[in-house]
């Protein structure tokens, strides 16, 4: 039944909620990236809690002038102007008065969150038929979704993804070096507005699957899974819209394939579960890549230890460098060097008094810096100032 539900055979309904949500992940991806470069996540949180008294008014004002309470379309124009007036409310306070950016967005949050839940009690009391369904904007309720709820959801996702390659450039540069991107011309506040502006419209049109409190989740998992497959923040933008895609994709087909599952929070997992297997297996920063090597680190430098060692005529007295060493043919069992030991542990002192020269001297001083035990000089310093270096060392014998 997964199978079918991830190859959108199992059903019209589960057909739209599985392509509305693909396009949201994707969204939401490529639009956290931009949020989490920028190191301003917990705004997320303050437009998603902000939506909600928008919903709650624009049900009550359908209601009230007689019209259909639950058009999706109105009800997302309400959160949406709601977002609006959080974002300036979090951006007013931070710029006129001294609260932190942080302390500012928690008071939005709070109070937001606040009014819209007193607004959902409060049409619970009304004679239109109760709360109709609008808890679901807090944990995502997918049941029952139309086409024009679908195509809207998709529709805003596509607009959002074209706006982010449009900006991706300013956008870019303002999360990496806001210093030079303010000299070279570039509007901080505009860009931000806009990254803030693409947050609220993924914010927006994900409230019908997700819900206001797990959107959070979505802007911001698939950017950090992504950062451990690469540095560049052009393909960590990719890997960002894969991941949202993806985790929506299997976590809709999970929820069709059980429907006693809700979609919202099955997203959210399944994005988590991709965030745990980046960080273990990824080839680039993943654990298992991080402890080889730190492994391949640690046994370079005992090699490199032993070696300097025998070219002193100095005794091995640790276990693991003699038993390194045996194993790649530079010493014998007993601690006396081969032949190529030999060679290798004239070269290898050779190189530490290379480097002890270039630490010494001034203009060599910042590039010597770079030296770790194990880098070699020629990946540092050019030929002709290791030539230098060689001349005020001295032949090979003066080395020893």
């Amino acid at each position: 039944m997964l199978f079918e539900a991830l190859t959108f055979q199992l059903g019209y309904n589960a057909t739209l909620v599985t392509i509305g949500a693909v396009l949201l992940g994707l969204a939401a991806g490529v639009t956290g990236t931009f949020l989490f470069l920028r190191k301003r996540a917990l705004v997320s949180d303050a437009i998603a809690h902000a939506t909600l008294p928008g919903v709650g008014l624009a049900f009550i004002a359908l209601t009230l002038l007689g019209f259909d309470g639950r058009n999706l379309p109105a009800l997302l124009i309400g959160s949406a102007l709601s977002a609006i007036l959080g974002l300036f409310a979090v951006q007013w306070l931070t710029a006129r008065t001294r609260l932190s950016e942080d302390a500012a967005i928690g008071a939005v949050l709070s109070v937001f969150f606040s009014f819209g839940i007193v607004l959902l009690t409060v049409i619970q009391t009304m004679e239109t038929g109760g709360q109709a369904g609008l808890e679901g904007f807090l944990l995502g309720s997918t049941a029952g979704m139309l086409f024009a709820d679908a195509a809207l959801i998709a529709a805003g996702g596509a607009i959002v993804v074209a706006l982010v390659f449009l900006f991706r450039r300013p956008m870019t540069l303002v999360s990496f070096d806001p210093g030079f991107a303010a000299t070279s011309g570039t509007s901080l506040n505009r860009i931000d507005l806009v990254i803030m502006g693409l947050v609220m419209g993924v914010t927006v049109v994900g409230l019908k699957i997700v819900g206001l409190i797990l959107i959070v989740a979505l802007l911001i998992i698939p950017p950090v899974t992504a950062r451990f497959w690469s540095d560049r923040a052009e393909h960590v933008v990719i890997f960002a819209g894969i991941f949202g895609a993806l985790s929506a994709w299997i976590g809709a087909a999970l929820s069709a394939s059980a429907p006693d599952l809700p979609t919202g929070p099955l997203i959210v997992l399944v994005s988590f579960a991709l965030f745990a297997l980046s960080m273990i297996f990824a080839p680039g920063r993943g654990l298992l890549a991080s402890a080889y090597r730190h492994r391949w680190f640690q046994r370079g430098v005992h090699i490199r230890q032993g070696l300097l060692a025998l070219a002193q005529g100095q005794p091995i007295y640790e276990p693991l460098t003699l038993r390194l060493l045996s194993r790649a043919g530079l010493a014998r069992a007993d601690g006396v060097a081969t032949e190529s030991g030999k060679a290798r542990a004239a070269r290898a002192l050779r190189d530490e008094k290379r480097w002890e020269v270039a630490r010494a001297t001034p203009d060599l001083e910042l590039a010597a810096a770079r030296y770790d035990g194990l880098t070699r000089i020629e990946d540092v310093l050019t030929p002709d100032q290791i030539a230098e270096i060689d001349a005020r060392i001295g032949g090979p014998e003066a080395v020893a």
